[in-house]
Parts: C-alpha cells; structure tokens; sequence
C-alpha cells in the first residue's frame, strides 16, 4: 500500500515528536472506512494512548466541535492530553470505570480499541462499550493478530479470542434466519449489528439498527415486500441441484 494524499495516508509524514504506530496498512482501511467523515462533529473513544502519537490525528480529522476521548492505563499518559482532547486513566477490563466513561462521554460514534490487545480486555471493552454506540456508528478493534498468540491469552481457533468471539457475532447477526434449532437462538444484535468487516489485523463493526429483514420482488415498476425469508421454516432450494 502506497501513501497517497488521503488524510490518513498524508498524516505519516506530519506527525511530530509523538510517535504514532500502526500497521502498514491501517491508514488506506481508514481513508476508506472513513471517507465520509472527515469535519463532521462526532463524539469519539480511543481506548489506548502509549505515546500520543494518535490524538492529533484523529483530533484534526474531525470538526473542531467534536468530543474527543481517549482512555489508557498508565497515568503518565495523561501529561500528552492537547487542546481539545481529554484523556481518562483507567482499565479497560474494568466495568465500573468503563460505565463511568458511558456516563460522563457517552454516546460515542466511532470507537476504536488500540489498548492492550488481550483478549479479555478486547472482549469486556466491546460488550459494555457497543451498547453505548450510536446508531450508524463504527467500533474498530486493531490488532487483532494477537487472538492468534498465548501471551495475549489468545491462540489459533481459541474460543476466547477475539477473533473468534467476532466469528460468533457473525452467527447472532444472521439468527433472524433461524430454523428449528435450540442451539441458534435469535439474539437481539441481529437488530443492531448491520455489518462485520474483517481486515488484516482489524475488525470493524457497523451499527445500524433496524426492522426484521424482508424481500423484494419488483416487476413493471411495482415493488412488493414479504417477511417470508424470515418466518418460512425448513426451506429447501427451488432449485435443483445439478449432478456431474
């Protein structure tokens, strides 16, 4: 991936004595994920500050009337706050600080985990944190390599891990389209989640909360509608299936 003149891209070569570290390839995954964003006024969580090298860019990115907020652990972090941005010290995986931050900077339209990248922490951020996501909003986990690694309490097909928790969210998006089975029950963030975008090393959830899903069938100009797709039970192809 090449660096162009997309704000994300551009930044790397404007970023001062803050270091800022991310993958190769995240800023291009940002220009895009983010093209219509740019100056709008949002509220936005950064989970993970290290060396600040990221709060400008993403302070710049958006309208000045924006509420920027950024969480870490370590409390030297709060000595790299800049106008416009507030940085809160606390724990990730602690869900008492977690409702504090709900409380006080909540909602958010765009989250995104750069903390500690352990599972566990990755897993309590997005079950208390997304509830608190306006709708239309994004929540971005970066990293997520590490849910291939023991040390981050991670490893392949590890059913703890992030990687394969969000695997599930792909199940519980789809439960409107359940048959008869006790074990896929329909879950409620079948009406919330409206996209699960995997990436390189980062998954990017999309909220959009919505009405059961139905048909089209659209003919002479006439459009017609029907909940079948979701309500018809033991479906089979009226199509057959051709043999070799």
């Amino acid at each position: 991936m090449q660096v162009g003149s997309n704000y994300f891209q551009s930044f790397l070569q404007k970023t001062d004595e803050k270091s800022l570290y991310k993958m190769k390839h995240y800023p291009e995954i940002y220009d895009e994920l983010l093209a219509n964003w740019q100056g709008r006024a949002v509220s936005f969580l950064e989970i993970g500050v290290f060396k600040g090298g990221s709060l400008r860019m993403w302070r710049d990115f958006f309208s000045e009337n924006s509420k920027m907020t950024f969480l870490d652990i370590d409390p030297a972090c709060k000595a790299l706050e800049i106008q416009g941005v507030e940085i809160l010290i606390g724990n990730q995986e602690d869900t008492n600080f977690l409702q504090k931050v709900i409380k006080s900077k909540g909602p958010f339209d765009l989250i995104v985990d750069d903390g500690g990248h352990f599972m566990s922490q990755q897993i309590t951020s997005f079950q208390h944190l997304w509830p608190a996501l306006n709708d239309k909003g994004i929540y971005v986990v970066e990293d997520t390599h590490t849910s291939y690694w023991p040390g981050f309490e991670g490893g392949y097909k590890n059913p703890n891990s992030f990687v394969e928790f969000a695997k599930d969210l792909i199940d519980k998006m789809h439960s409107w389209y359940r048959e008869d089975d006790p074990n896929f029950p329909f879950d409620p963030l079948a009406r919330e989640i409206g996209s699960i975008s995997f990436y390189d090393s980062m998954i990017v959830i999309k909220k959009d909360i919505k009405d059961p899903p139905v048909s089209i069938v659209s003919q002479d100009g006439k459009v017609a509608f029907s909940s079948r797709i979701i309500e018809t039970k033991n479906r089979v192809s009226i199509f057959k299936k051709p043999k070799f």
